[in-house]
């Protein structure tokens, strides 16, 4: 388990519980896809995982992934791991100030039911793309080459061995 964060919502501020494994191992996953291509990007960075991202004085995140222009730091994708214990957070509040903020891409990804929600930026704020799950494939048009079969990114049977998959 990690050890356990804050972040700053609407003002508040948010005692994050340590992250269970199956959570951080989902993380790590991603992480590792996402930087094999960013590496060879020279638009992108890849943040270290839950870095600090100050949006507002009354929003400081600390999402799973980020990832920001290299020009300027803009945060242009986030990926949020959910954890069943304080989802929240991420399903309601985080992303409507993500909405607000106009951020261009969003994945939620959740372990609850090994699927993930695709959200891409409008004028109007987040508007929902998809919900992959199975064998369907994780892409982002904005980083060439990148693809993640769902499957592969919850891997493991959490009914088997459910303490080491408990989220």
């Amino acid at each position: 388990m990690s050890d356990p964060y804050q972040e700053i919502v609407n003002g508040q501020t948010v005692l994050r519980l340590p992250l269970r494994p199956r959570h951080e191992q989902i993380c790590a996953r991603l992480h590792q896809r996402v930087a094999r291509i960013v590496s060879s990007l020279a638009t992108t960075h890849l943040l270290p995982v839950r870095t600090g991202i100050e949006l507002s004085k009354e929003n400081i995140f600390c999402p799973d992934l980020a990832l920001v222009t290299a020009a300027s730091d803009k945060l242009w994708l986030v990926a949020e791991v959910i954890s069943s214990d304080d989802h929240h957070a991420d399903t309601v509040e985080k992303k409507a100030i993500y909405g607000e903020m106009k951020l261009p891409r969003l994945w939620i990804v959740d372990p609850r039911y090994d699927n993930v929600e695709i959200y891409q930026g409008t004028p109007y704020g987040l508007s929902l793309k998809k919900i992959l799950s199975g064998r369907d494939l994780l892409t982002e048009s904005l980083l060439p080459g990148f693809q993640y079969a769902v499957h592969e990114l919850f891997a493991g049977d959490p009914a088997a061995e459910p303490a080491r998959y408990d989220f």
